[in-house]
């Protein structure tokens, strides 16, 4: 159980290193399909403040996909190695998926975007915007998550029993 938890926390930083790559440097506002309509429309993209820094952004996003690929990698190699069968690869799963959820509407959602001023330091534009002062912006993206992520570490339990 320690494994999992440490997995999650993998997972947890590299999605904060993802959303802090594509903020602060990469800056491209195709990112952002997924904001609020009133935050989409005002942001625009950036031009590098220093040079380098689009590609420091992608290179950190890269590295932030490789963390959360290695997770899973990591947790899938465990199960083989100490012979998992469906429910641990299930319960794994799912616990690196839920953990990452509640910290994402925790963290994230509540503190980082509504309370940090985090993005309008990047994007002041979208200082004001109403979305900033709502709690559950994306409730239904939530939700929808929540229910899908049962089944998704269902497939993958049953996919490691198969290949594994």
């Amino acid at each position: 159980m320690i494994l999992t938890l440490i997995l999650a926390l993998m997972v947890i930083a590299g999605i904060l290193l993802m959303l802090f790559s594509a903020v602060a440097f990469v800056q491209n506002r195709s990112f952002f399909g997924s904001a609020p309509k009133d935050i989409q429309a005002v942001i625009t993209d950036k031009p590098e403040r220093f040079g380098g820094q689009h590609l420091l952004g992608w290179c950190l996003l890269i590295l932030s996909m490789a963390m959360i690929a290695a997770a899973f990698v990591i947790g899938v190699y465990d199960g083989v190695k100490n012979r998992f069968g469906f429910w641990g690869f299930f319960t794994r799963m799912l616990t690196v998926l839920y953990l990452y959820k509640i910290w994402d509407m925790i963290f994230l959602d509540w503190f980082v975007l509504t309370r940090t001023h985090f993005f309008q330091r990047y994007y002041p534009e979208a200082e004001g915007c109403e979305s900033f002062k709502k709690v559950g912006f994306n409730r239904k993206s939530q939700i929808i998550k929540l229910v899908v992520f049962p089944f998704v570490s269902a497939a993958v339990a049953g996919l490691c029993v198969l290949i594994f």
